[in-house]
């Protein structure tokens, strides 16, 4: 063997051994988050109690536990639908549609309210003895929207695109409304509640209410639920987007809960300034003699804080702001003595929920699920929100941001093969 070729095979050996342990390295990290996907389980209370709940209703349950798991998480096992979930563990193909349907559509949507709620809770009972200082560290930040669940097909035979948004046109499909809580600048999300509702309905109680009317339901029952609990919080602040900024839905939260809600303002809006000045909103972001701020705690941000009075909405709170490489735009609420910088960071959170639809339409599978029965139609986008609930908890909690939940379905798609685990056998 000359020089040339002993120094090619060296090479080449190296190349396989650097090859080796990376790919160990690789499944070890894929070892690791699922572990830590184990215990965000444990830690949330999932999925024992949603198969405790399910369990006297199937005739043949087998390991509960662990095909919930794999219908909660997919991607563990490398598949994208149910039914390559089926033909990789051996299952009944009609099982998992049978795990799904096993609660009615109640009992069904009030699992996500449990888990959140006790989340809360136990995550507020940590820093409720802490200085006011450190409790300022983790603010929460109330944050609604909805989305809309298209579908195709008759008797939702088949879910399709989670369109999170306004629609342009009338669609055919099931709008949902989802409440998260944001801890601190999106180091953790808590979605707490989630309706469903038609647009359309039939049968006994149509017309059923309407967007604004159940969030402020939702609010109101989540916020009474954490103080049953001994919670002792501040007062909401709720960011919405600018169809959620009803003068009803403004009044109730700061009389109700003494709370604020911020949304994004309209051209079409109409306030007079303290000095007498009519403008619209149009003319907030188009005039150039405000007297703009430079924010210290947003470096290379601008605002303006004003005090104005609506027509429609009394005594307001208007905050303008503009930002390098980005379209200006104002953020109204209800006159609040909060700073404008509080104002602008809470908004910023709003954009956590978008994070959070892109996950569970891109790497939860929700457009996978092909169900006949509507039962396992909502027990489909429970579980869905849930899981998203755990892969949260578990990159942002358990694994300190270190490694983000893209990063982790993505090793548990490519390593299923060589992961252990107890519950999944």
């Amino acid at each position: 063997m000359t020089c040339a070729q002993r120094r090619d095979y060296h090479a080449k050996q190296r190349r396989s051994q650097k090859y080796r342990e990376r790919l160990q390295r690789e499944q070890a990290c894929a070892q690791r988050s699922l572990e830590a996907l184990e215990q965000a389980l444990v830690d949330v209370g999932l999925p024992a109690t949603v198969a405790a709940e399910v369990q006297w209703r199937l005739t043949r349950a087998g390991k509960l536990l662990g095909k919930i798991f794999g219908l909660m998480f997919p991607t563990v096992f490398g598949c994208r639908t149910h039914h390559e979930l089926t033909r990789v563990r051996n299952w009944d193909k009609n099982l998992p549609g049978q795990i799904l349907g096993a609660l009615p559509k109640p009992k069904w949507l009030r699992q996500l309210p449990h888990r959140g709620q006790d989340l809360l809770a136990s995550l507020w009972r940590q820093v409720e003895d802490k200085s006011p200082a450190t409790r300022s560290r983790w603010p929460w930040t109330w944050v609604g929207d909805d989305s809309v669940f298209k579908k195709s097909g008759q008797h939702l035979g088949l879910v399709g695109t989670w369109y999170s948004g306004q629609e342009h046109r009338v669609r055919r499909g099931i709008d949902g409304l989802l409440r998260l809580v944001v801890i601190g600048a999106g180091t953790l999300l808590i979605p707490v509640d989630f309706r469903v509702r038609r647009p359309d309905p039939l049968g006994p109680g149509r017309p059923c209410r309407d967007q604004l009317t159940w969030l402020q339901v939702m609010l109101d029952r989540t916020y009474t639920a954490l103080q049953r609990l001994g919670l002792a919080l501040p007062a909401p602040l709720v960011v919405a987007d600018s169809w959620f900024g009803d003068s009803k839905l403004l009044a109730h939260v700061a009389h109700d809960q003494c709370g604020t809600v911020v949304v994004e303002g309209k051209r079409t809006y109409v306030f007079q300034l303290s000095d007498g000045r009519r403008v619209t909103g149009h003319e907030l972001l188009t005039r150039a003699d405000w007297p703009w701020r430079d924010s210290l705690q947003l470096p290379g941000m601008q605002y303006v804080r004003l005090t104005a009075t609506s027509p429609t909405y009394g005594l307001v709170t208007v905050v303008i702001v503009k930002e390098p490489g980005e379209a200006c735009y104002y953020l109204r609420c209800q006159a609040t003595p909060l700073t404008a910088p509080r104002l602008i960071r809470a908004w910023k959170r709003r954009r956590w929920i978008d994070h959070y639809f892109r996950t569970l339409k891109h790497l939860l599978a929700t457009e996978a699920c092909q169900v006949q029965g509507e039962d396992a139609y909502y027990g489909h986008l429970v579980l869905r929100l849930l899981a998203g609930l755990v892969l949260l908890y578990t990159a942002r909690r358990l694994l300190k941001g270190r490694v983000t939940m893209e990063e982790i379905v993505f090793s548990l798609t490519h390593h299923w093969r060589f992961l252990t685990s107890k519950d999944l056998e």
